[in-house]
């Protein structure tokens, strides 16, 4: 037996020591460990992504439950998952598909926003009734109103409606067209006044014959945003913000002018101004028209002149009773006897001597109509005028500092203060007509001389006090970081820093060791030595064989038969 487990020895190298896997150190088995718990989170998050659904967003919203349900029914259509907000009032698809399908409906026409403008009229069916078409034109009309108006910002939606009379014959039975539009405004949004003109006139000048009175404007609320009682001609116009905004810009102008030419005299910060403005807003217009008392014909200007004249006859008319007594032929003609020099003309309205008889005479009539005189004047002031402005001006007394740099106030001299009032007055434009007033004071001023107050140190000054907050926060979650790594993830790295440094580490070249030579023992001592040292070997080395030839019986028992075999052979 012996001798089999000397042949089964597997040779090793004395003093060997056998080598440990990797994965049963210490520092393996962490690793092991971490890899392990990785895993498992690895495989518990792709489950989890696996199974969680698609986030979806908003695909349309606040649409019409006409357009509402053309949108489901595409995308039932184009097989495209959806769902409802919990209001309802928005479809949501998944996020990654939500611009793809809003190019395809945009294709159908979806959706349509709830108002059908003039495509509504490419449907039109054979036969159709004069009255259904012009119906459909209305709420074509109205449709694109609509829609016009809801491109507005702050219009979130809107409702136009057409009030078209009949056309007449009779000029005295004629309407006018009217419209109403109804706005929805978005939440925390308002419309000024401005918009409500513009949405008036939008709608006024795409309607035949309507004027921008007939139209009326109400928001959700029911409040009416159109005035019709107003004219935009005679109507006051409310100008309040650019009212106030236009004073403020005059009182500062000039509240700058007289500061600027009063600061080189009494030096930066020695003056104090204000200004209070008193302008007249109002439109007026006024047209008159004055006549002159009646003047002298001579100056005056002849509009037109009229006359008569009847001139006798010598012969005269036939007279008296018909018969042979009065039929009597005419007597001899005679010349007239002119009163005028040869070859010039009489003057007009003159009867030639001898052309009248005494019982006919001439008669003449001359009527003259002269111009009146009259002035039309026609005057419109301009908005914004100047009525009144006062001005206050104060001015400090005159700082003067000695040799011994102890400082001293003066009030101004009467020259100094009257050339200050004359420049203030020219500086304003100051107007005596216009019953302008200007006062200005010499004082003193309260503080200007006193000694600055010393600063305050950075840790007591109110203003860093949100600095210094800012900054404790960042301070505590520094050191709450900080003891974190050093109580908590120090001690648990710290062995593994450990292994990787005693494996990193080179290794130390074994010293020579320099072994004194002891006093040497006795021939019997190292005899008695030797002796044993072989006994302990040769035992250790009989156990090992034994146990050795017991785990290869155990393991592989035809090696051990065969052995046996050939101890047998040799034996016989």
């Amino acid at each position: 037996m012996a001798a089999a487990a000397e042949q089964l020895e597997i040779d090793a190298p004395a003093g060997a020591e056998e080598k440990v896997p990797f994965y049963k150190t210490p520092m393996g088995k962490n690793i092991v460990r971490g890899a392990a718990v990785a895993g498992i989170l690895a495989l518990i998050l792709i489950v989890w992504l696996w199974q969680k659904q698609p986030s979806y967003k908003v695909l349309f919203s606040n649409f019409s439950d006409r357009d509402g349900g053309a949108i489901t029914a595409a995308l039932d259509q184009m097989q495209v998952p959806y769902k409802f907000s919990e209001g309802g009032n928005a479809i949501l698809i998944p996020e990654e598909q939500v611009h793809t399908v809003r190019l395809r409906l945009a294709s159908q026409g979806l959706p349509k926003g709830g108002n059908v403008g003039f495509e509504l009229m490419e449907n039109q069916k054979l036969g159709i009734s004069q009255f259904l078409e012009q119906v459909n034109y209305q709420r074509a009309l109205e449709g694109e109103l609509a829609k016009s108006i809801e491109s507005l910002g702050s219009v979130q939606s809107a409702r136009v409606h057409l009030a078209m009379p009949k056309p007449s014959v009779f000029v005295r039975e004629q309407q006018k067209p009217t419209a109403s539009v109804v706005l929805t405004l978005h939440p925390n949004r308002a419309i000024d006044p401005g918009q409500v003109s513009a949405i008036v006139h939008l709608v006024a000048s795409s309607v035949p014959e309507l004027m921008p009175a007939n139209v009326t404007v109400v928001d959700q609320q029911g409040n009416l945003l159109s005035d019709q009682n107003k004219d935009s001609k005679t109507a006051i116009k409310s100008l309040d913000a650019t009212q106030l905004k236009y004073v403020q810009e005059l009182q500062n102008q000039v509240i700058k002018q007289v500061e600027n030419i009063v600061k080189p005299i009494v030096g930066e910060g020695n003056v104090r101004a204000e200004a209070v403005a008193d302008v007249d807003f109002s439109a007026v217009e006024q047209a008159a028209e004055s006549y002159k008392p009646n003047s002298s014909p001579a100056p005056s200007a002849i509009r037109s002149q009229q006359s008569s004249e009847t001139v006798g006859n010598a012969n005269g008319n036939p007279n008296g009773v018909p018969g042979a007594l009065s039929n009597q032929p005419p007597g001899t003609a005679t010349a007239p006897l002119a009163t005028t020099p040869p070859g010039e003309a009489p003057p007009p309205g003159t009867v030639p001597a001898g052309t009248g008889t005494a019982g006919q005479p001439g008669h003449k009539e001359s009527t003259t109509n002269y111009e009146v005189d009259k002035t039309v004047r026609y005057e419109q002031k301009a908005i914004a005028g100047l009525k009144r402005m006062t001005v206050g001006v104060v001015v400090n007394y005159r700082r003067i500092v000695d040799a011994n740099g102890k400082v001293t106030v003066k009030p101004l001299t009467t020259e100094e203060m009257a050339k200050i009032n004359s420049l203030v007055r020219e500086a304003m434009g100051y107007n005596q007509d216009r019953g302008d007033s200007v006062s200005v004071a010499n004082a003193p001023f309260d503080g200007i001389d006193k000694p600055a107050e010393p600063a305050l140190d950075w840790w007591r000054d109110p203003a860093n006090l949100p600095m210094a907050k800012e900054l404790a926060k960042f301070l505590i979650v520094a050191l709450i970081l900080l003891y974190i790594v050093l109580r908590v993830v120090r001690p648990m790295m710290r062995p593994v820093f450990k292994k990787i440094d005693e494996i990193n580490a080179p290794e130390p070249e074994p010293e020579e060791e320099i072994v004194e030579e002891p006093a040497g023992p006795t021939e019997e001592e190292l005899l008695a030595q030797q002796m044993a040292e072989l006994d302990e070997k040769t035992a250790r080395t009989y156990r090992d064989n034994l146990a050795l030839a017991k785990k290869l019986a155990a393991e592989d028992p035809r090696i051990v038969a065969n052995v046996i075999k050939a101890w047998i052979g040799n034996n016989d």
